[in-house]
């Protein structure tokens, strides 16, 4: 072995926990040299080949890249890695992205000749890291109780994965790292503060208050890298670091410093498993930039946000692994409370497309342990839209054409547009799959294929820049694409992109706003005077992810006969029958539909008369409920009764089969509000109803003369108003069911003069003043001395008796 490191006093407790247990938990700081002294530790140990998984491309080249350096050998032999586009297999050690292990796996669940797996990295949990351990955890139990299994952190806590793997052993190492001191900034950023501009100034602070040693800026992704780059004035060696830079451009940010001082400015691939020779000084910008999805509108964004604690604390730890650094940080020491502790699981917050594909194809993936279980929703729109891509049969199995897609090295939508459309696709596949290569161009994705087709005659013939290192990492990746399908139809790039996102075809919608509806649902607009902006009909293959209205970044034509041709069986003729606010009537149309698309539209002659009601209907929860004073005060009597159906607003709107027999042909607003509902409310309570009705709140009192007169149920009492003379003889006061009637006596003139609910009491006391009142102004109206013994009238005496 070369120089110490500090993992090197681990290496004895977790060969011993692997000897003893066969799994193990390894946590040891960044730089503590676990990623590149372990799997040579173990060779000697473990029978079989040793696989690594590495989170990154970049980091898993240069861990097999430093190991082979080890053992003074050329890359291939005891030690090798295998990427997406290139393979280097190693005798003994075999360094893998997270779904190179996936595909392995799920070829020969039993590992064949693999002895050991270890994922490195494992604080970041990612997605397919989750996935490979719930799939190695469930194949050691069920094949290979020999595997033996190591997770290696950095930051993360161990309790939670030993416990997942019945509580394996935890050995932590130390490590061993040099005092940082850290920088803040004197007060927060301003509101609006630009991170580039910021970031370059805190870099160009660094270099000046510091002597020595290789500056390490953190930045959110190659853009920035790139302006902050263009801004810096300095005359050391700047050197970018990000994930698609080319290999040799890679290897120059990893080397040793010369003489000249280095500025490597990288994203958060540099935060643990790759070494950065003679780094003393960090300039962290306080951002990264992760994958959102949004399962409702099954959009994925990148966005931009603080960083946690724990990967704050891993880039200053990078400032102390040669010598005492420093590490300035973007951001006042009052603001550190409020960052999160750790960065959340992807398996929370990405496209989980892949993961439902890769647990159909082992078998459903039921039981499976994960130390993040899958969100259901998520899961359940990732389910949906594999179904859609004939993925899956209708009770969730995968099906030939789901495995066919899982063994493409793509995201399940361009690998069902690669095997349906064949090799014409692939170069539409490998430039989805990557980073938009146009700089400030339209959206068209006319001008991307060009782009790729003839690069050099593109930029004779288009003003907008095309980054070369990307377009020439898409072509060889098309060229790869191209060799694993067969030839296939002749397709236009709209046509294949439908194939990928079916649910992403866009209607333009009526004004001069390049403003359309997706098949999914969903809206999207364009920057105005886009070209594209005038088609009536494209696909969105870039979204910016807004839930409301997405921006579409790059999309292409589509012409309906095309459409037509190749999504006929999804297209479906409808009667559609609805209820118009804008217009207040039922409109009934024939339309041709794919998805939300409305892609044909004519009057329908012959609506289905129970469609029409249920529209109608709607009309009424959009006007109210015409309730006339009849309607209303049968309405009020039921309410009243015992064991009667609830007939406020909410509950008869909401269980309307009782009115929708009623409707006939009200079809416009005027005759909605035209409805009298005293009929179908009597249906509702049916003839054993009506009866019950008339015993316990009938709907008049008849007085001795014979007269009906309505009680009215919307007092707080059930209420008539009636002659005084009128109820002469009566002795008993009236009621309704058990209810005493409240009583208005009215006098002659038809003014309220007495309210009772107690009509004998009132005769036998407020009669007689009220007679001594009133038989002076109503002398020709009979006033008896004692009414109950009169005889009730209407009439008044002749004129002159």
């Amino acid at each position: 072995m070369p120089e110490p490191l500090p993992i090197d006093a681990a290496l004895p407790a977790l060969r011993a926990a692997l000897a003893d247990h066969g799994r193990a938990v390894l946590v040891a700081p960044p730089g503590a040299g676990k990623t590149t002294r372990v799997p040579l530790a173990l060779m000697d140990q473990i029978p079989g080949r040793i696989v690594m998984l590495e989170p990154r491309r970049l980091a898993a080249r240069a861990a097999a890249e430093r190991m082979a350096a080890t053992l003074g050998e050329a890359v291939g032999a005891r030690v090798g890695y295998r990427i997406r586009g290139k393979a280097v297999p190693g005798a003994r050690i075999e360094v893998v992205t997270e779904g190179i292990l996936t595909r392995m796996i799920q070829s020969d669940p039993s590992l064949d000749g693999v002895g050991a797996v270890i994922f490195d990295e494992f604080h970041e949990r990612s997605l397919n890291a989750d996935l490979g351990l719930a799939l190695v955890w469930e194949a050691r139990a069920a094949l290979r109780p020999d595997l033996a299994l190591l997770v290696m952190s950095a930051t993360l806590a161990a309790e939670p994965v030993a416990a997942l793997l019945d509580d394996a052993p935890v050995v932590r190492s130390e490590g061993q790292a040099f005092p940082v001191e850290t920088r803040w900034l004197p007060r927060p950023l301003p509101a609006g503060a630009r991170l580039v501009p910021e970031a370059a100034r805190l870099i160009a602070q660094a270099e000046a208050e510091t002597d020595s040693g290789t500056i390490l800026a953190f930045l959110p992704g190659e853009g920035e890298i790139r302006r902050v780059t263009a801004l810096l004035d300095t005359s050391a060696e700047v050197l970018p670091l990000y994930g698609a830079l080319p290999a040799e451009a890679q290897r120059a940010a990893l080397a040793a410093p010369g003489a000249r001082r280095r500025i490597v400015l990288a994203t958060a691939i540099a935060e643990t498993s790759l070494t950065i020779p003679g780094v003393t000084v960090v300039v962290d910008a306080g951002r990264a930039r992760r994958a959102r999805f949004d399962p409702g509108s099954g959009m994925s964004r990148l966005v931009t946000e603080r960083v946690s604690r724990a990967e704050a604390d891993q880039r200053r730890g990078r400032a102390g692994r040669v010598a005492p650094g420093v590490c300035y940080r973007m951001w006042a020491r009052a603001e550190e409370g409020a960052l999160p502790g750790f960065a959340p699981p992807e398996m929370l917050t990405a496209d989980l497309a892949g993961l439902a594909l890769e647990l159909a194809v082992w078998g459903g993936g039921e039981g499976l342990a994960f130390l993040t279980p899958p969100p259901e929703a998520g899961l359940a729109e990732a389910r949906a839209l594999l179904a859609g891509l004939g993925a899956l049969d209708a009770a969730g199995r995968i099906t030939a054409h789901g495995r066919a897609m899982a063994a493409l090295p793509l995201h399940p939508r361009l690998a069902h547009m690669l095997l349906t459309a064949g090799r014409g696709a692939a170069p539409l596949a490998a430039l989805l799959a990557e980073r938009d290569p146009l700089r400030g161009a339209p959206a068209d994705l006319g001008l991307r294929l060009a782009a790729l087709a003839d690069p050099r005659g593109y930029a004779d013939r288009h003003p907008w820049p095309a980054d070369r290192a990307t377009v020439e990492r898409i072509r060889l990746e098309g060229r790869r694409l191209r060799r694993m399908v067969p030839d296939g139809p002749p397709m236009s790039p709209g046509a294949m992109a439908a194939l990928a996102y079916p649910d992403r075809i866009g209607l333009r919608r009526k004004g001069e706003a390049p403003r359309f509806v997706l098949s999914g649902g969903k809206g999207a607009v364009l920057a105005e005077g886009d070209p594209l902006g005038a088609e009536r009909l494209i696909v969105a293959t870039d979204l910016d992810g807004d839930a409301r209205e997405a921006r579409v970044r790059v999309g292409a034509a589509f012409d309906e006969e095309g459409l037509r041709a190749l999504m006929g069986d999804r297209i479906e003729t409808v009667a559609h029958v609805a209820w118009s606010r804008r217009e207040g009537r039922v409109l009934a149309r024939r339309q041709d539909r794919l998805g939300a698309l409305v892609l044909s539209d004519a009057p329908l002659d012959d609506p289905d008369p129970r469609a029409v009601a249920q529209a109608a209907l709607d009309g009424l929860r959009d006007l109210g409920l015409p309730w006339t004073p009849a309607a209303a005060r049968l309405r009020a009597r039921i309410a009243l009764v015992e064991g009667m159906p609830d007939v406020t607003d909410a509950a008869l709107l909401a269980d309307p089969d009782w009115l929708l027999p009623h409707l006939g042909g009200a079809r416009t607003a005027a005759a909605l509000r035209a409805l009298d509902l005293t009929e179908p409310l009597k249906a509702l309570i049916g003839w054993d109803g009506q009866r019950r009705l008339d015993e316990a709140a009938p709907a008049a009192f008849t007085t001795p003369l014979g007269r009906r007169i309505p009680i009215d149920y919307d007092a707080e009492t059930p209420t008539i108003s009636a002659r005084l003379q009128e109820l002469f003889g009566v002795t008993r006061h009236p009621t309704a069911g058990r209810r005493p009637l409240r009583i208005e006596l009215m006098s002659p003139g038809a003014k309220p003069i007495a309210v009772t609910t107690d009509l004998p009491g009132f005769w036998a006391g407020g009669y007689a003043e009220v007679r001594k009142e009133m038989r002076g102004r109503y002398p020709r109206h009979p006033w008896p001395e004692d009414p109950t013994a009169a005889d009730p009238t209407l009439r008044a005496k002749p004129r002159g008796t």
